[in-house]
């Protein structure tokens, strides 16, 4: 079966399975989520505990030997399987299909590993696990549902925010949840219980938030001139390559005028979403873009690219940083003055 994180707890209030597979790409979450089963285990008798580390040569028979192995005092054990890559080959596909086949209820497997792709959820290992047990995938958190996400939080320590507050401090930390569940305890720390403000969170917290290229891509393409400029000045502070920057940039600039262009030909959105493979969840953002541009704009956009890329490479005057941000606002639909 499957699970939400958020559908988590009430599971577990219930009898273990005799196998549950965490994964993803956020640190934090995936811990508090093995952190959690590891809590619910103890509590329903799994007293005992064996961390198995999956590494160049791992031995895969260590998972059969750990499963098979009898407690001296018959107590019922908790193993730890910890996958970073995701990845545990015909040696681990077999060893992993072998045990979920002879699960039993003295043993609870627990395994954490990296965000697993689609090919990945349709091989036999992960198939066979979910069968047998849960598997819990852990999503990032959008920074749309940020501000929501840091509510709970503070409400969870105590702290009653107003939405300013929670705003502030989503901006602050957003892309870095680990800085967010640090600083949501400095300010229980600093401030008690009751009511907190935008200015108290202003005084303590320090800007942490982390960004990528691709994030700016997309805050662009949503239209959000406000958040480009943030995320911009974020990939700088962190010395990100202007070149780089541009790059993914120009990518979907370039992919727009393409889809505009056969808009304007008279070929189905759907075909062309299809053709320049344009996933489900990056479709709203097109059609948002593609509907406050039309096929003009985005080729004028890209001849405004090959100068940019110009001046970042040195080849022409210019300031990159100042360049890169009408850029940025210009494919959000900001008029620049």
């Amino acid at each position: 079966m499957r699970l939400r994180s958020d559908q988590l707890a009430a599971h577990l209030a219930k009898p273990l399975l005799p196998i549950y597979l965490v994964s993803g790409d956020e640190p934090l979450q995936l811990n508090e989520a093995t952190d959690v089963l590891r809590a619910a285990a103890r509590a329903q008798g799994y007293s005992e505990r064996e961390v198995l580390q999956v590494e160049a040569g791992f031995d895969w028979g260590a998972l059969a030997a750990a499963g098979s192995n009898l407690s001296l005092f018959a107590e019922r054990r908790l193993i730890e399987l910890r996958m970073p890559s995701g990845k545990p080959g015909d040696a681990g596909s077999k060893a992993l299909c072998a045990y979920a086949a002879a699960a039993t209820p003295d043993n609870l497997l627990l395994i954490s590993c990296g965000k697993l792709d689609k090919q990945q959820q349709k091989s036999k290992w992960f198939t066979a696990l979910e069968s047998a047990g849960a598997v819990i995938q852990i999503w990032p958190v959008e920074p749309s549902a940020l501000p929501g996400w840091i509510r709970q939080r503070l409400q969870g320590r105590g702290l009653q925010p107003t939405a300013e507050a929670a705003q502030l401090l989503a901006e602050r930390v957003e892309g870095n949840l680990l800085a967010a569940a640090q600083e949501v305890e400095k300010l229980a720390l600093l401030y008690g219980s009751g009511g907190l403000d935008a200015e108290q969170v202003r005084s303590a917290v320090a800007d942490s938030a982390r960004y990528d290229v691709f994030e700016l891509a997309d805050t662009a393409l949503a239209g959000d001139g406000a958040r480009c400029a943030r995320v911009l000045e974020g990939l700088r502070g962190e010395g990100d390559d202007p070149v780089l920057i541009l790059w993914a940039l120009v990518r979907e600039v370039r992919a727009l005028a393409q889809v505009a262009a056969g808009q304007a030909a008279g070929t189905p959105l759907e075909t062309l979403f299809q053709q320049h493979k344009v996933w489900d969840k990056r479709k709203p953002l097109y059609q948002a873009a593609l509907k406050r541009h039309n096929l003009r704009r985005w080729r004028a956009l890209l001849r405004r690219a090959a100068r940019l890329d110009r001046i970042c490479k040195g080849a022409e005057p210019g300031n990159p940083w100042d360049e890169l941000l009408q850029f940025s606002l210009l494919m959000a639909g900001v008029r620049i003055v």
